[in-house]
């Protein structure tokens, strides 16, 4: 990965200082060439940063004087005349990258939509990473519906189709969801964790093989919904389903697709219908998951 243009780790520094009160409305930032100074970068570095935290309403130049941090004023949606508030930014952002997708996401987008600055955003949410965090939370914080049903495996079915069905509706959630390495610090999406571990209780299953199934089950699901995600976007750039698609290539594959080549492929479509839609993938994926699952009880109740 790329390193960050020293410009924008300056910009990030002085937005720090800026809203988190360290600078008040009004005060001075540090000029171009203290910024040349203090970070050792050349005067056009430091005129970049101070030019993206104008475009951001964060500063403005002052004549004669140097450029200070922007008042503040009442935040308000001018969309809507309501007052800014966390819920609201976070239900904007979660609504935009449904629609578009999370590449779509940025604070100036997401105030853009909101008709407001993003100066005010960034005192509801200090950036990208912790809107996109506080976006997951918001989604992990509704839970099946229902009575509990009985046994292990209905209700790890249970909790698997509803974090399906998670993704299903925001195709982006998947994309966001931490690495399984390095978990998200999100206490609604802990309540996953925690009811799918309960449901393990009791089978005399041992705590790691208890949180490896736990993995298991969560990146089965999140592994298919990747492609909820992919298939969204290539609809939106070529505006055909994927049915459409598919029937669009269908010349091309057939061409590649001879029986000399790949005598079991053809073989397998010339037998009939082959489904692929994700929901049929996700429940045959899903049914072979906990039949392991099943296997591992078995062995460890004898």
């Amino acid at each position: 990965m790329a390193p960050e243009p020293p410009y924008l780790r300056i910009a990030a520094e002085l937005r720090r200082r800026i809203t988190s009160g360290e600078l008040a409305p009004g005060d001075l930032v540090p000029s171009t060439r203290r910024i040349t100074q203090e970070w050792g970068v050349a005067m056009a570095t430091a005129t970049k940063a101070l030019t993206a935290l104008n475009q951001e309403g964060l500063v403005r130049a002052v004549p004669g004087v140097g450029t200070v941090v922007a008042e503040r004023g009442r935040e308000r949606d001018t969309t809507t005349g309501r007052p800014l508030t966390p819920d609201r930014v976070i239900g904007a952002a979660i609504a935009l990258a449904d629609t578009e997708g999370l590449g779509a996401l940025s604070m100036r987008r997401l105030a853009t939509d909101l008709g407001t600055s993003t100066m005010a955003l960034y005192r509801h949410v200090p950036n990208k990473a912790e809107l996109i965090r506080l976006m997951s939370e918001a989604v992990f914080g509704s839970e099946p519906t229902g009575p509990l049903p009985q046994g292990w495996r209905a209700q790890l079915e249970r909790e698997a189709r509803w974090l399906w069905n998670q993704y299903g509706q925001h195709p982006w959630l998947a994309r966001a969801m931490a690495a399984l390495t390095r978990p998200m610090a999100s206490p609604k999406a802990m309540r996953f964790t925690e009811r799918t571990l309960t449901a393990l209780r009791g089978l005399g299953l041992s705590s790691a093989q208890m949180l490896h199934i736990h993995l298991t089950v969560l990146s089965f699901a999140q592994g298919v919904a990747l492609a909820v995600e992919l298939e969204s976007l290539a609809r939106q750039d070529t505006g055909m389903t994927a049915e459409e698609w598919m029937t669009s290539n269908e010349p091309r594959l057939e061409a590649i697709q001879t029986a000399a080549a790949f005598p079991v492929l053809s073989t397998l479509f010339d037998e009939g219908d082959f489904d692929l839609e994700l929901d049929t993938l996700f429940e045959f994926g899903l049914t072979r998951v906990l039949d392991g699952v099943a296997a591992l009880v078995g062995e460890v109740t004898r």
